[in-house]
């Protein structure tokens, strides 16, 4: 049968472009969605905080600023009185950055007996679960 006359199939995609993509290589007939100027997510920066509507007066979000600052302060009043009534019971600062350098410390040491006790047990093909009484500790530690 001769195909002179009859017309090519049409293409699923458009043909490739001269330049490659960045992307990797095309197959043909895959593209889901078409891309274009709508797709795109590097538009311009949009604050999270809503602008005033266009019928409202300044004095509102200026009245809204003042509230927010007064609930700032009565938070940090708060604090300081926290702050204060830890010191009077006789904690220290120095004393709570030490706390917690140590407790950075232990988990290191920690995270590292976890580490050696998961390679024994892949060598001898148990559980670290089955290790624990083995070396004596316990399964909340």
């Amino acid at each position: 049968m001769d195909l002179r006359g009859c017309s090519p199939a049409p293409a699923l995609d458009p043909p490739a472009p001269l330049n490659p993509s960045t992307r990797g290589p095309r197959t043909p007939g895959l593209r889901r969605t078409e891309r274009g100027p709508d797709r795109s997510y590097r538009g311009t920066f949009r604050s999270p905080r809503p602008s005033p509507k266009s019928g409202q007066a300044d004095g509102t979000s200026e009245e809204s600023l003042h509230l927010d600052i007064q609930k700032l302060r009565e938070k940090k009043d708060m604090l300081d009185k926290e702050i204060s009534q830890l010191i009077s019971e006789g904690y220290r600062v120095d004393e709570l950055e030490d706390h917690i350098g140590r407790l950075h410390e232990y988990n290191d040491i920690k995270d590292v007996g976890q580490m050696l006790l998961g390679k024994l047990a892949v060598i001898r093909g148990v559980t670290t679960k089955e290790l624990y009484p083995e070396f004596g500790l316990d399964m909340n530690d």
